[in-house]
Order: C-alpha cells, then structure tokens, then sequence
C-alpha cells in the first residue's frame, strides 16, 4: 500500500537514489546529487508554504520507504501539471497508479482545481498507461528539446474535472 506524505530533509538520500539510473533517462539524463535532493525537498517546501499554493509534492512511501516523489504544479488558478518519479527497482508494481489516483482526488476536492495536465516521454509509454489509468486522456504531443536540440514529441494529457 501507498503512503504519501510530505518530504523532509532528512529524505534527502532517498531522493537522490530516486533521481537516478533509468528513472532520470527520460528526465534530466542524469542522476542527481545530495546537495541537488537537497535542494528539490527545500523548493517544494518553500512552494507549499506559499498563499495561494502554486506546488504540492509528497514523498510516495511503500512500508515506510521513499520510494518516489509526486507533485501537482499550479499553472493557472484552476489548473495544474502532475509529475512523478518512481526509483526504478520499484517499477511495475502498480504505486504510480496509486498514488496518481491519489493526487488526482486531492487536486479535485481539497485544492479546487478544475483541470490537470501531464505528459511523458515517446519512449515511456508506461508513464502514459499510468496516466490512462487514472483517467487522464491523450490530447496531442508537444515538442520538447533535448539536451542535443532535437526536438522530441512528448505525449501530452489532460483531465477536467467533471
């Protein structure tokens, strides 16, 4: 079962182990460092702590280990982008879905948003069954550069609230 609850900096090693190996291929392309893990749980600290909220990120803990990270990005004042990163040992195993689900409900009921958006890597297709699974529904592909300037069409999907 899924916990989600709000990183600390103590989580710093575990994050850090999240941001590496094949969870960053289709990221960043490279693993992060503690002073990095450090600073990604300090900035979603500061941004929750923000009036109004423009971020919420939880640590996703399965028997009390982080084994992921999951945020919801204010775009506008009813809309927001969802994120998540799962170290990959822990792939497969059904928590992106569980804790998307999750997210989805809280950004519906408790942050009042109408609508939220995500897209995912061409070669991630994973990530887009996740997001099909929660509802979500393919709307297109937007260009994203790559560290090499090519242009590389990232799935784009979105969810109102109905």
């Amino acid at each position: 079962m899924v916990t989600l609850r709000d990183l600390i900096l103590e989580d710093a090693p575990a994050l850090q182990r999240i941001y590496s190996g094949g969870s960053v291929r289709y990221t960043t392309g490279r693993a992060c460092t503690l002073g990095e893990a450090q600073d990604k749980i300090r900035t979603a600290l500061a941004r929750a702590a923000e009036n109004p909220c423009q971020q919420w990120t939880w640590g996703i803990a399965v028997d009390g280990e982080l084994i992921g990270r999951i945020a919801l990005r204010r775009r506008a004042p009813v809309v927001a982008s969802l994120s998540y990163i799962f170290r990959e040992d822990t792939w497969g195993n059904g928590y992106a879905t569980e804790a998307a689900n999750r997210v989805v409900q809280f950004a519906f009921s408790t942050a009042d948003l109408a609508r939220l958006e995500a897209m995912h890597h061409p070669a991630n297709p994973a990530s887009g069954r996740v997001l099909v699974k929660s509802g979500f529904t393919r709307t297109g592909t937007s260009d994203r550069r790559s560290e090499d300037g090519t242009a590389v069409p990232f799935q784009v999907y979105a969810l109102n609230h109905s």
